[in-house]
């Protein structure tokens, strides 16, 4: 069996849904798994062929929300796993986007055991983090953490539930009143049960077809030993249990977290490609250690030919706080996931800078550190040890094989390589699929 999981080794919005697309369409994928997160993912998927007859959507800018990646490669299933939170709208929505570029949707389909996010999670995320006040965690409010809650409380609505009738009715109005309660709290209105009954059984009417018993697809994808692909959601410093609490998400965005939500065994993991973008960026709140303003950060957060390319949150339009590459937080991601390669993206974002920052270490407390600690406010305190690499002057910029690259910028992966003790595999120098470098080419 071959079993690849991609995650990420930062803050989120590394270039993850690049490195999934182009990873189904280069092994002809049978199955790649969204395994964590909802609504609040954000990946960027420029999808290119090269020969023959293009494909309608060829090269054009996808912002993939609840949809997997693996949407783009002919014969691929694309499944929103187990641990997935879906918003039943949002993923009708992207789905018609997605059909209206030409691409067939067929193969995207959605966990039973999946749990839904309701129109009351929003509102209690919207509340909450009003409630806040001067402590906010910087959420999309798209209702993906009391949904996980809710989860977690042995409460929530599964989307198998959604095509059982006799449950809803006997379920749906303590549900209500239960949510009613939950939201009144933080002085929400009530849940009326009669409009929520009613907006399962549309649910119903529209996913049908959709939903599935994902451990049978799983089973039969590891006996037959194809490619599955498992797409992770953010990163590790924003994984609950590994994060900079509680500035994080509400599921695990590891390796170990996606092959036990996806239904694989951790054993039939053989690969765990780490995502990594060239320099830090984080969207929301919390400490970012290398952390630049001023004309740096906006050169940073500009960079590129066009929009799409330019740090602003694919789900929210946030500006991203950027900053120089932290070896300190990449190490230590890609050794809780066990990262076997790296994929270091937007390396042409760099292209024009002499010098380029490298964090080695953190100064904290008069000491010298080599991880990222666990106390929030003991990591506001920490500031960087930096090195310095040399920019390179020759353009990255499309550059599809590794030996191309300029000498400079393969030097700069290589160092990446040196401080996470994790080979680089991957080199991103585009928006597309096919604008990745692969070592040894």
């Amino acid at each position: 069996m071959s079993v690849v999981a991609v995650v990420g080794c930062g803050w989120g919005d590394e270039g993850k849904g690049k490195i999934v697309d182009a990873l189904a369409a280069e092994r002809r994928a049978r199955l790649v798994i969204r395994f964590n997160g909802g609504p609040n993912a954000g990946h960027t998927v420029v999808p290119e062929v090269e020969g023959g007859a293009l494909p309608p959507w060829n090269k054009a800018v996808f912002r993939l929300h609840q949809v997997p990646s693996g949407v783009f490669t002919p014969g691929c299933v694309s499944l929103c796993g187990p641990g997935t939170v879906i918003d039943p709208d949002g993923f009708l929505a992207e789905i018609a986007e997605v059909e209206a570029q030409g691409v067939d949707t067929a193969g995207v389909v959605l966990s039973d055991r999946a749990h839904v996010v309701l129109p009351v999670h929003r509102d209690r995320d919207r509340l909450l983090e009003a409630a806040r006040e001067g402590m906010k965690q910087g959420t999309t409010q798209r209702g993906v953490g009391p949904a996980y809650e809710d989860k977690a409380a042995r409460i929530g609505l599964r989307l198998g539930d959604l095509l059982d009738g006799e449950y809803l009715d006997e379920y749906l109005p303590f549900l209500a009143e239960e949510e009613s309660r939950r939201v009144g709290a933080l002085g929400g209105g009530p849940v009326d049960a009669a409009a929520l009954r009613a907006l399962c059984e549309r649910w119903a009417g529209q996913l049908r077809e959709r939903i599935v018993d994902s451990y049978p697809l799983v089973r039969d994808a590891l006996r037959s030993g194809e490619t599955v692909i498992l797409e992770g959601q953010l990163g590790a410093m924003r994984d609950i249990d590994w994060g900079i609490y509680p500035y994080v998400t509400s599921s695990g965005a590891t390796a170990a977290a996606g092959a036990a939500t996806a239904g694989v065994p951790p054993a039939a993991l053989r690969e765990v490609v780490g995502v990594v973008k060239a320099f830090a960026t984080s969207v929301g709140e919390g400490p970012l250690v290398t952390e630049v303003f001023g004309d740096t950060a906006e050169y940073l957060r500009s960079a590129g030919e066009s929009e799409t390319e330019h740090e602003y949150g694919a789900t929210t339009g946030r500006p991203r706080r950027c900053g120089w590459f932290d070896a300190v937080a990449a190490r230590q991601a890609a050794a809780i996931n066990g990262c076997t390669g790296l994929a270091v993206t937007k390396l042409d974002t760099l292209d024009t800078l002499d010098e380029l920052p490298i964090a080695t270490a953190y100064e904290l407390d008069g000491q010298t550190i080599d991880y990222v600690p666990s106390r929030t406010r003991r990591l506001e305190r920490a500031t960087p040890v930096y090195e310095t690499a040399r920019g390179w002057s020759k353009p990255a910029r499309e550059v599809r094989r590794w030996g191309d690259l300029p000498a400079e910028a393969r030097a700069y992966a290589e160092r990446i390589e040196a401080l996470t003790g994790v080979p680089v595999a991957y080199a991103g120098t585009g928006p597309s699929r096919l604008a990745l470098a692969r070592r040894g080419s």
